[in-house]
């Protein structure tokens, strides 16, 4: 009988919070007698297969006792693999994968555009959908083209001023977070743009591109989960409470308190808001699901000022892969974690892989070429 995989881990800052999610993932589907097949790619790129019953501290010191090494081939019939010589390698029966991959590949698309080169089944963001949803700049740019309530966002770079179209950037303080990193992890409250300049040039986690925009002060943060399958639902409102005094909901916020990941950080939920806030807030999530082409469990999270205006509330950032895939959401109306991972698991299996077209790639230009010689004379 084909089994579901899970996996977890990858090359990313946030491998520690993908192991937690990915093995609260693995013990429910093993407890309901799904059988999973738990896939750890570690820090450095590499897959294995590792025992199912395993916790948390035994990934702490590296590469966990009991592992066995796969790969993952990336061409049709492909997929994760045993043994390293091919006549002796054999596949790992896998029906769909659950991935549960925060930040990195993992999330941003690559590991999306491999299990689709080998037509395995997945959960979690398309390709196309993790890049736009990765990229804070492309999504801030898609949600204010929607008509959708965004704060400025600009490309932080050595020649921005603050002038002009960035004149808000005038008057700090400022925020500063990776382009396409996750909504905890790298993210800094500055004082000015040329502070903000010096730290992208000196933190690895911005290397790949940073963003920045002005950093309001007593705003608050407010989550929301959606679901795709058997069709668009929306959770109640989460209001995540940072620590005191703290600027930012933070990394140790979200993850530390409690010790069980993000299902287990201090929350309300469902939050207190005002009528109209909360109207709002439903109708930009579903506009956010259509634009960003959301599949899965995704978490949608806004800024509020606090007040009645529901002007005042504004689209900030998605999460496609959320962090203990936001079933603490939907447990308050009934749905366990088995239950939201039967409903991803299905709506993977459902969909068809997806198919390359090659129309129109029939030979007639090559045929109609002389000798490439002459193309570059």
């Amino acid at each position: 009988m084909s089994r579901p995989g899970v996996c977890f881990g990858g090359p990313s800052p946030e491998h520690d919070i993908s192991i937690l999610t990915g093995l609260q993932a693995v013990h429910a589907l093993a407890e309901a007698g799904r059988d999973p097949v738990a896939l750890y790619w570690s820090p450095n790129g590499t897959w294995h297969e590792v025992p199912a019953d395993l916790e948390a501290a035994a990934f702490a010191d590296g590469l966990p006792s009991g592992a066995t090494a796969v790969e993952l081939l990336s061409r049709p019939g492909g997929g994760f693999v045993r043994g390293g010589r091919r006549p002796k390698r054999a596949g790992v029966d896998l029906s769909v994968v659950v991935n549960c991959c925060h930040g990195g590949p993992g999330e941003e698309g690559a590991l999306a555009a491999q299990f689709d080169l080998a037509g395995l089944p997945y959960t979690g963001p398309s390709q196309r959908s993790a890049a736009i949803s990765m990229d804070k700049l492309a999504f801030t740019g898609a949600v204010a083209a929607a008509g959708l309530p965004t704060l400025p966002l600009w490309l932080l770079t050595d020649d921005l001023r603050a002038e002009g179209l960035a004149a808000e950037l005038v008057k700090g303080p400022l925020i500063v977070k990776p382009r396409f990193g996750g909504s905890s992890i790298g993210i800094e409250i500055v004082a000015d743009l040329a502070t903000a300049q010096a730290l992208a040039q000196t933190s690895l986690l911005l290397r790949d591109g940073a963003v920045v925009q002005r950093y309001l002060t007593d705003v608050i943060d407010l989550n929301i989960s959606v679901r795709t399958w058997p069709q668009l639902r929306l959770s109640a409102v989460e209001r995540p409470l940072r620590s005191a005094d703290a600027e930012i909901y933070t990394y140790a916020d979200k993850y530390l308190v409690g010790g069980g990941g993000m299902a287990t950080a201090a929350r309300e939920l469902p939050a207190t808001l005002p009528a109209p806030v909360e109207s709002a807030l439903r109708a930009a999530a579903v506009e956010v699901s259509h634009l960003v082409m959301a599949r899965s469990v995704m978490r949608i999270d806004f800024l509020w000022d606090g007040g009645d205006d529901p002007n005042r509330l504004w689209v900030n950032e998605i999460n496609p892969i959320p962090g203990s895939l936001s079933w603490y959401f939907w447990s308050g109306e009934g749905d366990s974690l088995i239950e939201l991972l039967d409903d991803l698991i299905a709506e993977a299996l459902d969909g068809p892989t997806r198919h390359f077209v090659t129309q129109g790639a029939d030979g007639t230009a090559l045929r109609s070429v002389g000798t490439i010689a002459a193309k570059l004379a």
